[in-house]
C-alpha cells in the first residue's frame, strides 16, 4: 500500500524526532519543509519542492534506510506507525507554521555529546543556529547555495 504524502510525513516525524517532545518534533518537521520550500541550491535541483522526493532522497534521513552500518536498521518509518500526534505536527507544519529558534535550517542531527559542531555536514554548507532536545540545527552557507 502507498502512504499518502502526509502519512509519510507524519511517521518520518516519528522516527526521526518521536523522541525529542513537541518542539523537538516541531524542529524537524520545520527542517523538512525549509528543503521543500528553498529557494536554491542542492535541495530545490533535486527535490523540486517536493515533499516526497525530499522524504526520498537518498542519504538523507537514518530513517529511511533498512541497513544502517551493515546492521538492519528497526527504527524506520515502514516499521513505525504515527500517533495523532505526529499527524497534528505534519498538519501544522504543512500549513506553513514555524517553529522559532529554527529559521531556514536545512540541516540537523543528533551529536551524542553535549555540543554542537559549528559546521555541519562536513562540506561546510551549515552552520549552527540552535539546540533543541539532542538535535543541532544548521542553516545554509552561502556554500550550499553554489550545491
Amino acid at each position: 500500500m502507498a502512504f499518502s504524502t502526509r502519512e509519510l510525513f507524519a511517521r518520518i516525524i516519528k522516527c526521526e524526532a518521536g523522541g525529542e517532545g513537541d518542539n523537538g518534533m516541531r524542529a524537524v518537521a520545520c527542517v523538512i519543509m525549509n528543503r521543500v520550500n528553498v529557494s536554491a541550491g542542492e535541495y530545490l535541483r533535486i527535490c523540486q519542492g517536493d515533499l516526497r522526493k525530499v522524504i526520498f532522497q537518498p542519504g538523507q534521513f537514518d530513517c529511511m534506510s533498512s541497513i544502517l552500518g551493515g546492521r538492519t536498521n528497526l527504527q524506520t518509518i515502514w516499521a513505525n506507525p504515527p500517533e495523532q500526534i505526529h499527524y497534528d505536527i505534519a498538519d501544522w507544519a504543512l500549513s506553513g507554521n514555524k517553529l522559532w529558534g529554527i529559521g531556514q535550517a536545512l540541516w540537523y542531527f543528533n551529536p551524542f555529546s553535549p555540543s554542537c559542531p559549528t559546521i555541519f555536514p562536513r562540506n561546510g554548507t551549515g552552520s549552527i543556529i540552535n539546540r533543541i532536545g539532542e538535535h543541532c540545527f544548521y542553516i545554509p552557507t552561502e556554500l550550499y547555495y553554489m550545491t
